[in-house]
């Protein structure tokens, strides 16, 4: 068997989809790092991490994964059952993504209660109705949940599209919102007062991400059948790939630049590398990717990012913010949502999912945890 239809029994299959744990576990390392520096005897200088926009790299690896699982996971579906069934992906998303996320949210509103800690005063109303991204005076401790909004609008919006207008019409849609993308950027920077409180993060302005994510997944089966794709993927040249990547990551200091050139080398970028993994998944990256505490990290990233926003604070001088008591603490803090919430979830899911969308007449029934099995966010 050659590695193009080992790639694709990998994608027919409902195991695991490998490599994906471990781009997770690199992209939640990237974020970690990027929060990290400038916090009490950290000794990594704040300028490390926004000279790299290492955070803002990591949080775009999350969004392409996402999009390409989603898609993914949507058209095996169609494929399998002739249909999407919206009811059942929606309940499948509330319970892995809502709990966690809410009792994040009710900790810190008890914690800001207690005098603990201060949240700005719409704070609490857009991280509970996942608009954070469109809300520009986030405190700290809330500053991450805009890339979660991201997340949840795209989960509301993209199964939709794909029963709306069917596989082919949705991807030449998804493919047209990345071409767009760029020219909406420059066109809010350009009229816009302040136009740094929207770009990168509302969702027309950062959604294409997920788009390419969602293109990706699309196009695969016709990708893999071309002879000319493999051998770039196995071409050495392939390394331009992460080097144009990190180089436009690199554009951030020239924002009309960056915005109409460096988000979709970026974005491309980042998909290409995420395919090359999830090929060669058998070389040696592969089995780093795929290794134990890789998997456990990726497995465990939600958790962490949920976590690592409190703790990695460089603007507090507290003892939970300095090294290396914060990471223990976003070490506990995501260890205990993950075991105390996400995996309690999780099965209940399984249970009530059995109940509600396993009927004799549904001819072709998902498998039970399939969604754990393909690496799901």
């Amino acid at each position: 068997m050659d590695r193009s239809n080992q790639t694709q029994v990998v994608f027919s299959s409902a195991e695991r989809i490998p490599s994906l744990d471990g781009l997770r576990a690199i992209s939640i390392g990237l974020v970690l790092v990027a929060h990290l520096a400038g916090t009490r005897n950290s000794h990594i200088p704040h300028s490390f991490g926004q000279v790299l926009g290492l955070g803002q790299l990591g949080v775009r690896f999350f969004f392409v994964i996402s999009g390409f699982l989603i898609t993914n996971l949507l058209l095996r579906e169609s494929a399998v059952k002739d249909r999407i069934n919206l009811w059942r992906f929606y309940f499948r998303r509330t319970l892995r993504i809502m709990p966690p996320y809410y009792a994040f949210v009710v900790c810190l509103i008890l914690a800001e209660a207690s005098g603990v800690v201060l949240l700005a005063p719409s704070d609490k109303l857009h991280a509970l109705t996942y608009t954070s991204n469109y809300y520009s005076g986030r405190s700290w401790f809330m500053g991450h949940t805009w890339s979660l909004a991201v997340e949840e609008q795209f989960y509301l919006l993209w199964p939709a599209t794909l029963v709306i207008l069917g596989k082919r019409k949705a991807l030449y849609a998804a493919a047209l919102f990345v071409l767009v993308s760029p020219l909406i950027r420059i066109a809010i920077w350009s009229t816009h007062p302040y136009p740094a409180e929207l770009v990168g993060f509302t969702f027309e302005t950062i959604g294409d991400a997920i788009a390419v994510g969602c293109v990706l997944a699309g196009m695969r089966p016709w990708l893999i059948e071309q002879t000319w794709y493999h051998r770039f993927l196995k071409s050495t040249l392939f390394i331009a790939v992460p080097i144009f990547m990190f180089s436009a990551n690199l554009l951030n200091g020239r924002p009309r630049l960056f915005l109409l050139v460096g988000y979709t080398v970026m974005n491309v970028g980042i998909a290409l590398c995420l395919d090359w993994c999830v090929t060669f998944y058998t070389g040696r990256v592969g089995r780093i990717l795929n290794s134990r505490p890789l998997v456990f990290i990726g497995v465990m990233s939600y958790s962490i990012y949920l976590w690592q926003q409190v703790f990695l604070n460089r603007y507090s001088s507290s003892v939970t913010s300095s090294f290396p008591v914060n990471l223990m603490l976003v070490s506990i803090l995501a260890l205990s949502s993950y075991y105390l919430i996400e995996r309690p979830c999780l099965r209940s899911r399984q249970f009530l999912e059995a109940k509600l969308f396993n009927r004799r007449s549904d001819k072709f029934p998902i498998q039970k945890s399939e969604c754990e099995r393909a690496g799901n966010l």
